[in-house]
């Protein structure tokens, strides 16, 4: 009997597909769980997807790999899609895909499936890095092929297929999790001109129910990566842990936005990401100390088009590996503390200090100082605005015509 591969979540669509799988192909199906730090609902997975058909189940605790080689390079690049979205479903799929491409290989499966349907950007991701590992493997997507066209059909499937699901007709939402975030859609979400409702939110506390005191943290880095709280050294994942717990408290990291999907179409979506939202706003302001405006400038315009190769599912692309050894170059210096004020949703950097920072006290000061000589700006000025001054000269020459 062929073997599939299939990414297993756990949720609505990837437990109806392992029965779907079985019966429309007559494959054996292996299922994939990669923890990335869902938490708790990882305890259920291995039981259900055995109920549900699957004849073995992988899980592997990827959080350390997730946090270091997948999330701390679009912090470093300070990579944000459409001005909001931290792309903590984007970076997410290209590590399962890598992993589900070795277990493909180590059970020689013939092909590998994925819950993502035919209108999302999980399927490109999944199926690009599939590609760029193994491009001999059959790619399933059932969303492409069943009869089912909706969450209601999915959940009647499910119930004529007895099998347990974590989501009613009633509670519909989509949601996707792991360490630096989780995601809702679906339900009255669908609508932007429906705010979401205190219920949708897992990780955050509704920014007007924190804590009317505010909450400062001092934040490390090293070479552009976090590495500690408050003087406290921290390993990656147990950083992120520890930050999403502050952060959420304070009610940090929500947004909801309608954004353009790689495939044409708008969708809305509400997205936590406390921690993530708190490393950002302090890494930013790090590098404002630390870089000079030309490096800084240019890497944010670079940042647009990295964040737009990782929401596309091009993490294993040329491009975005030359712009990672940029972004390391820049990072050198990136080392240092910020103190970061958290209260009710918002983060606030209110200090910075750093053995490379470029700020020159004795050059910005107003008071007297021996190096920088005023009546050189004058000399300045004239040379920087010449262009100006030859167009003024060229005006004043046609308007006498």
């Amino acid at each position: 009997m062929d073997k599939v591969v299939l990414a297993y979540s756990g949720g609505l669509d990837t437990s109806i597909i392992i029965p779907w799988l079985k019966e429309n192909y007559g494959y054996e199906v292996i299922a994939f769980c990669a923890d990335l730090g869902q938490g708790e609902e990882l305890e259920p997975v291995r039981e259900k997807a055995l109920k549900s058909g699957a004849s073995k189940v992988y899980i592997e605790d990827l959080r350390q790999e997730f946090v270091t080689d997948y999330i701390f390079p679009v912090l470093k690049m300070g990579a944000i899609y459409e001005r909001k979205y931290l792309l903590g479903t984007s970076f997410a799929r290209p590590l399962i895909a890598k992993k589900m491409v070795e277990i493909a290989a180590k059970e020689g499966a013939v092909a590998v499936a994925h819950g993502a349907t035919g209108k999302g950007n999980d399927q490109v991701r999944f199926e690009l890095t599939t590609r760029a590992f193994n491009p001999d493997l059959k790619i399933i997507a059932p969303w492409r092929e069943w009869d089912i066209r909706s969450r209601e059909d999915a959940i009647d499937y499910a119930m004529q297929h007895g099998i347990e699901i974590p989501v009613t007709k009633e509670k519909i939402y989509s949601r996707d999790r792991n360490i630096w975030h989780i995601s809702h859609e679906g339900g009255e979400l669908e609508d932007p001109a429906n705010e979401a409702l205190d219920r949708v939110y897992v990780l955050t506390v509704p920014p007007e129910k924190a804590p009317d005191q505010p909450t400062y943290l001092e934040i490390g880095f090293e070479q552009g990566r976090p590495i500690a709280i408050n003087g406290k050294e921290y390993g990656p994942v147990e950083l992120l842990e520890e930050l999403n717990r502050l952060g959420g408290a304070n009610g940090v990291g929500i947004i909801s936005m309608v954004e353009n999907r790689l495939v044409g179409m708008k969708s809305r979506g509400v997205y936590e990401t406390p921690g993530g939202t708190i490393l950002y706003a302090a890494h930013q302001e790090l590098e404002r100390l630390t870089l000079d405006r030309r490096t800084l400038q240019f890497k944010e315009q670079m940042a647009i088009k990295y964040a737009e190769l990782v929401y596309d599912g091009n993490w294993f692309s040329k491009l975005k590996m030359a712009m990672d050894a940029f972004v390391d170059e820049t990072q050198k210096t990136v080392t240092g503390t910020v103190k970061v004020k958290l209260y009710k949703g918002s983060v606030t950097a209110v200090a910075s200090w750093s053995p490379y920072s470029l700020y020159n006290e004795a050059l910005a000061t107003f008071g007297a100082d021996e190096i920088y000589n005023h009546k050189d700006a004058e000399g300045f000025i004239k040379l920087f605005g010449l262009p100006l001054t030859v167009q003024a000269l060229l005006n004043r020459r046609i308007d006498g015509k």
